[in-house]
């Protein structure tokens, strides 16, 4: 399957940027994200902190629960942000239409996706419940946009699902710039069957059905579409949704291989099934198989290279 012809854009903390912003003057910079990564996209950075006229370094911020809601402010209740964080997150989230993919720095009180620490009034406790401000207002005004965070990015599973989710809808963005049509929509899904099909059998359903109905304007249709292909893809793939996708791809060649053949592609999906081998394993021996037996449509399929092979997220 053919990459984007453009990079995708990723919005990224700055922190993680590895751009000395921090309260500190440091910086939490990801190697994956700057090293491995970079090469494959182009990053807008952002830090919401500095932007609303935040010093470097400066007091700490944190969030904390008072009777009216959540608000951020240094440790003894001064310099209150919370609407300052909020407003600019709401700015900048009807700006990044061209994002295929935002990446924000944990635990952050402004950038946090999930288990940020919220204070209670007196400084006693903490529980970690709460949403940085900026991501909350990134996150409910861009449902579609595939989000991480960076400590979660150590993960190779999620790490490859935010991959797969970016360069997705990256294709997505490309493909309605160049004018949406009925016939395009469904050549996209077609490609991207067993894509879905690894991630989420529900969602592979469902995406199916929707595409059937006569009953609904094409502009509809593809926002429940792309509604439905970002929520299926959130999934994290397994060894078993995988091995039920290997053993669909396995069927394109029952006419053509030999029994030994059959064997030890069999053999392969087991292995990988079990835990003995990565998913490249049995991949790198359906595309050899798919070179020496052309199968048209398998060859379109997403699933056998969703990003650059160079990131190598397929060998864990």
């Amino acid at each position: 399957m053919k990459l984007p012809d453009k990079k995708p854009y990723i919005g990224i903390s700055a922190c993680v940027a590895g751009l000395n912003v921090r309260f500190d003057k440091g910086h939490k910079k990801s190697d994956f994200c700057m090293t491995h990564l970079a090469p494959f996209v182009e990053y807008q950075t952002y830090c919401p902190e500095v932007a609303i006229g935040l010093p470097t370094p400066r007091p700490t911020i944190r969030q904390v629960q008072l009777e009216d809601g959540i608000h951020v402010s240094r440790p003894d209740g001064n310099g209150d942000v919370t609407q300052s964080l909020t407003e600019y997150g709401q700015n900048i989230a009807q700006q990044i239409d061209h994002l295929s993919g935002f990446i924000f720095c944990q635990k952050s009180p402004s950038c946090g996706m999930e288990r940020v620490k919220v204070y209670q009034a007196d400084g006693k406790g903490s529980m970690p419940s709460g949403i940085g401000l900026f991501a909350k207002q990134i996150m409910a005004m861009n449902p579609n946009l595939p989000c991480e965070e960076n400590g979660r990015l150590c993960d190779p599973a999620l790490r490859e699902n935010f991959m797969i989710r970016v360069f997705t809808y990256r294709h997505w963005q490309d493909m309605v710039n160049s004018g949406l049509t009925k016939h395009k929509l469904i050549q996209f899904h077609s490609e991207r069957k067993y894509l879905l099909m690894s991630h989420h059998l529900i969602s592979y359903k469902e995406t199916g059905q929707l595409l059937a109905k006569a009953d609904i304007s094409l502009q509809e249709m593809a926002q429940q579409y792309i509604r439905l292909l970002m929520a299926g893809l959130k999934h994290v793939s397994t060894h078993k949704s995988h091995t039920n996708t290997l053993q669909h791809l396995q069927g394109y060649f029952k006419k053509v291989l030999t029994k030994e053949q059959k064997q030890e592609l069999s053999s392969h999906i087991t292995h990988f099934r079990e835990g003995l081998v990565p998913l490249v394993v049995p991949l790198t021996l359906i595309n050899h198989y798919l070179k020496e037996f052309p199968q048209q449509y398998l060859a379109t399929q997403v699933y056998l290279s969703p990003y650059p092979k160079e990131l190598k997220l397929r060998y864990i």
